[in-house]
């Protein structure tokens, strides 16, 4: 008796392409954290650093706060995977009065935030006061729009700001908002 081993085909069948579900990419989502009051949004900086500890990218990026000099070209990094940016200008933000130097600074951060998200290295990307550079007239809402139905697909985005313009909540797969309950 002789044994025969045949050949694998290499060619591809119909059955072969045929991937199995959890072997797609996840698409990511759109989350809005909203309050009545402008608000440091704790938990979803809690969210950022734990997806940076568990080895995605992370890009936070605060488009009314400056003060520190640091702007698109000066990130402060936390660990490997978490980048910080702000606009550079030498103030943060507190209402709409803002002087053309400021305003370019808010445009150019949000020019080079499109790029970087664009080239995909961020797994999570947090749009800190987002609301209220919409809100002030200094970024053009329906912009946002635009770049969030165009980004990566496995990109999860997180805005934040009071007042979120509704298109965006339009958009969005999630949206939180927080409120104050005072008990009698």
């Amino acid at each position: 008796m002789v044994s025969q081993i045949k050949p694998l085909s290499l060619a591809p069948s119909p059955t072969s392409l045929v991937r199995h579900p959890l072997l797609r990419t996840v698409e990511g989502t759109v989350q809005v954290f909203t309050a009545v009051h402008r608000n440091f949004f704790t938990n979803v900086m809690v969210q950022a650093l734990r997806v940076a500890d568990q080895g995605k990218a992370v890009l936070i990026v605060q488009f009314l706060k400056g003060g520190i000099h640091q702007g698109p070209d000066q990130p402060m990094q936390f660990g490997q995977n978490l980048d910080w940016i702000r606009a550079d200008m030498p103030r943060c933000i507190h209402d709409p009065a803002v002087s053309p130097s400021e305003q370019q600074a808010i445009q150019d951060l949000w020019s080079h935030t499109k790029a970087v998200i664009a080239r995909g290295r961020y797994g999570l990307v947090v749009l800190d006061e987002l609301s209220l550079a919409l809100n002030y007239g200094l970024i053009p809402t329906q912009d946002v729009v635009d770049f969030l139905k165009q980004r990566p697909p496995q990109v999860d985005v997180i805005l934040t700001g009071p007042d979120m313009p509704d298109p965006l909540l339009t958009v969005a797969d999630q949206v939180t908002e927080f409120r104050r309950n005072f008990l009698p």
